[in-house]
């Protein structure tokens, strides 16, 4: 799988919460994301400001709170920190950086849910975009995103909303930072396709 699609995909997490008309509550779902290159899963834990997903290859913890991103490696016990993109965590904000304009298109049932479905329009890295989003009025858990030509998407099933373990948001006892820096968002997952193509 290409890098860029991993950085699609890790663009639409940020962008479905990040669009939230409210404040979500605290959850935890299983995310499907799928795209013509191909697809991955994850496990993804939100409280407030933090975010945790959980990939085969490490584990994400965004702290919106911080300003910080940590990449943890269970099989090193080791972590990457980074400045936090907002573009790429998790976030409960109320619209997204860049939102445009937001458009009700009707009413649907989403893996079990009733949703609102949003036509969303944003602007990101100098680009004008559009994305519809299935939002759970209640509980303010963006569903499901997708592209407007359905060629991509980006969905939470399983949802499980309540109060989550503050551990998961915290570097792990007796994980070591790695000190020689940290690549780019990009450059990170294209390694990670790398590895996923073999």
């Amino acid at each position: 799988m290409k890098a860029n699609v991993f950085y699609t995909m890790f663009l639409v997490l940020g962008m479905a919460l990040l669009a939230c008309p409210g404040y979500a509550e605290d959850f935890s779902a299983d995310m499907v994301s799928v795209s013509p290159e191909g697809s991955f899963a994850a496990k993804i834990y939100v409280s407030g400001e933090k975010s945790r997903m959980e990939m085969p290859e490490a584990i994400t913890i965004s702290r919106m709170d911080k300003k910080v991103a940590w990449v943890l490696m269970p099989s090193e016990k080791m972590y990457m920190e980074q400045p936090l993109n907002p573009r790429s965590a998790v976030s409960t904000r109320e619209k997204m950086d860049g939102e445009i304009e937001r458009k009700v298109e009707g009413n649907e049932m989403v893996n079990g849910r009733n949703t609102t479905k949003y036509r969303v329009t944003f602007e990101a890295e100098g680009k004008r975009e559009e994305v519809f989003q299935w939002i759970d009025e209640v509980a303010h858990v963006p569903v499901k995103t997708a592209a407007i030509d359905g060629s991509w998407s980006s969905e939470f099933k399983n949802i499980r909303t309540g109060p989550q373990d503050r551990e998961f948001f915290e570097i792990p006892a007796g994980y070591r930072n790695m000190s020689l820096g940290m690549p780019d968002m990009k450059s990170m997952l294209g390694v990670m396709g790398d590895e996923a193509e073999r």
